[in-house]
């Protein structure tokens, strides 16, 4: 019984132990392996910077492909939060670090093209150049983003096809967007006859998609290429897809990026809102879950000079 109760007491103060390093040892780890696919920080150097520089940063160590991008950036943030114990997430590391949208902006097919290079495939794109340096913001600027957040919301006017994003009453941003068409017509994604226009209401975001599957919701195929306004195919890019709730209803109605830009400023969708590839990134970095949503249908502006200016009653309401 004696020798039982000492290798009982031995068990539990070795899982005691344990428990109380676990902490250390995911933060080793992740010391040790910071990104994805095998790219490795040098713990010395990473506990150097933190010792000596008034602000965290990482030294990208390698090229970062659009498609490895989001597991490289998730990394970052995991690491952090372990070893800093900071609230950090994607949208405030990469809205601290704004060039990182402006370049994933940049590689707009139509703004790569403006420039005479054809991209097939955007995924293949390096976003993050090796010697790249992403800052780390301390728990105060956390705060401050994510207070910046909770006040920011989207709102969309469907008959002037803008969307524009606000914080507080400050507008940030506006985009020009595409709308759902003035019909009905089978889909064969909700197995029903489906009105395509677009849904009015109040709202926010719910879902983030970052890599999402293509289907045409007619015939429910999948597809992987697309023709561009230019009439060249590329491969479909890999930017976010923002899923709303209107009025506690998903329907469906999603905030994602159009690889036919000729299509904006037009009732030309099956109900989601499509924009230019570019301010898709703008839209996913400033509107993360939760984010409030306005979709409203008013016909008639007042410009800064005063005039009033009517839009054209696409509905017909």
């Amino acid at each position: 019984m004696v020798v039982c109760r000492i290798v009982y007491i031995g068990v539990m103060l070795y899982f005691k132990l344990m428990i109380k390093n676990i902490g250390f040892i995911i933060g080793f780890i992740l010391l040790l392996k910071v990104s994805w696919g095998g790219e490795y920080v040098n713990s010395f150097q990473t506990q150097k910077q933190l010792k000596n520089s008034s602000q965290n940063e990482i030294v990208v160590t390698k090229n970062i492909q659009v498609k490895n991008y989001f597991q490289y950036i998730d990394s970052i943030v995991n690491y952090f939060n372990v070893t800093e114990n900071l609230n950090l997430t994607e949208h405030v590391l990469v809205r601290y670090n704004n060039w990182i949208i402006s370049t994933l902006a940049e590689m707009d097919y139509y703004k790569m093209i403006a420039k005479d290079s054809f991209i097939y495939n955007q995924k293949e794109q390096i976003v993050l150049k090796k010697g790249s340096k992403i800052l780390i913001p301390n728990s105060l600027k956390i705060k401050e983003l994510l207070q910046n957040f909770n006040h920011t919301y989207l709102d969309i006017n469907i008959p002037e096809y803008k969307l524009r994003i606000y914080e507080n009453s400050t507008l940030l941003f506006e985009f020009p967007v595409r709308v759902g068409r003035n019909e009905k017509k089978y889909l064969k994604m909700g197995n029903r006859i489906t009105d395509l226009k677009t849904k009015t209401g109040i709202g926010k975001i719910v879902n983030h998609v970052k890599n999402p599957d293509f289907y045409n919701p007619v015939n429910g195929h999948q597809y992987f290429v697309t023709k561009r306004d230019d009439e060249k195919i590329t491969k479909l890019p890999q930017i976010p897809w923002i899923e709303t709730e209107i009025n506690g209803i998903r329907n469906g109605q999603f905030i994602h990026p159009t690889t036919n830009q000729n299509t904006l400023s037009k009732p030309y969708s099956n109900g989601c809102i499509g924009t230019k590839e570019s301010d898709a990134w703008y839209i996913y970095y400033y509107a993360p879950i939760h984010t409030k949503i306005i979709i409203r249908y008013d016909l008639k502006k007042v410009n800064k000079g005063g005039d009033t200016i009517t839009f054209k009653n696409i509905y017909n309401y």
